[in-house]
């Protein structure tokens, strides 16, 4: 196993890697502003096959024990003459939902990304970095690192955690290089463990994810946005108390990477095996909630 790093090294490790005012002291998009037309285009071009894979989860709407707040589903109206009509409500943070994190989400030391105060979140939501910086949507190679593959596994146990040498070792195994305006997406088998050993609940069992000592390979490679099966972040942290989810506070406060939470990169990775490539066409869309700390999202990887 890779060395963990200490905490003093971990709080090093956010100093080094911080993007405010890279962009200017009033940037909202955070590492976005990587993907430009250029990069646009040229993704456009891995779109060989034309084969569309979903990496999102349906919209849970039963309890469950890593859903403990299920989707609110009704129906209006059913039936003859007039139409069929529903009414949904989701609280799209958690484990459960194939969602987008606004920069907003998290905090450290009273600061969201670029240095804007906490105090700019309340209960009129948020007046910066929130979801809507991201309306016109993410457009961009994606790229996915599939870490059972490289272990040999099925899947990883919650609680186990993925080091930079591994992420070295994906590349090299699927051929690939994760490069400027990129979107990362690192795939545990969590869903794949959860089909033969039933739901267990995150909050006690944990999740695998990436240890902080990813953030400063994450920040060299300048990904514009950071995807998981999990939530990026290995759960129950080895840094905690003092950092809980230090990911989170790295990508979101510290480098202003939107963070792409609970995908369902199964399919995406039989894809990717069947086409012998692991890079793809990236196209993501939140809804436009202005204020908002959070969009369920529906990604597609383009093959």
């Amino acid at each position: 196993m890779a060395a963990r790093l200490t905490k003093d090294q971990v709080k090093a490790a956010f100093e080094q890697i911080n993007n405010w005012g890279r962009w200017g002291k009033e940037d909202e998009r955070g590492a976005l502003n990587y993907i430009t037309p250029e990069k646009r285009a040229a993704a456009a071009k891995l779109a060989m096959s034309g084969e569309i894979v979903s990496c999102a989860l349906p919209l849970a709407t039963k309890t469950a024990p890593d859903n403990p707040q299920p989707v609110q589903h009704m129906m209006l109206h059913v039936g003859a003459p007039v139409a069929s009509l529903d009414y949904f409500a989701i609280a799209p943070h958690g484990y459960a939902f194939t969602h987008l994190d606004a920069l907003c989400h998290v905090f450290w030391e009273g600061k969201m990304y670029n240095g804007f105060s906490s105090r700019e979140v309340g209960r009129f939501g948020a007046r910066k970095c929130a979801i809507d910086v991201a309306r016109d949507g993410v457009v961009t190679r994606g790229v996915m690192l599939d870490i059972p593959l490289v272990r040999k596994v099925d899947f990883l146990e919650p609680g186990e955690a993925i080091y930079p040498e591994e992420l070295d070792a994906a590349e090299k195994l699927h051929g690939v290089r994760v490069a400027e305006g990129d979107v990362l997406l690192i795939r545990t088998g969590r869903h794949q463990r959860r089909k033969v050993k039933g739901a267990s609940d995150p909050r006690r069992e944990g999740l695998a994810g990436l240890d902080a000592s990813c953030l400063p390979w994450l920040h060299e490679r300048r990904i514009a946005l950071l995807g998981c099966d999990g939530v990026s972040d290995c759960a129950p942290s080895h840094y905690a108390p003092d950092y809980e989810m230090p990911v989170h506070v790295g990508a979101l406060v510290m480098m202003g990477v939107h963070l792409l939470d609970n995908a369902d990169l199964d399919a995406l990775a039989t894809a990717c095996a069947k086409h012998g490539r692991y890079e793809f066409l990236f196209a993501l869309a939140p809804l436009i909630l202005e204020r908002g700390t959070a969009s369920p999202v529906n990604p597609l990887a383009i093959l």
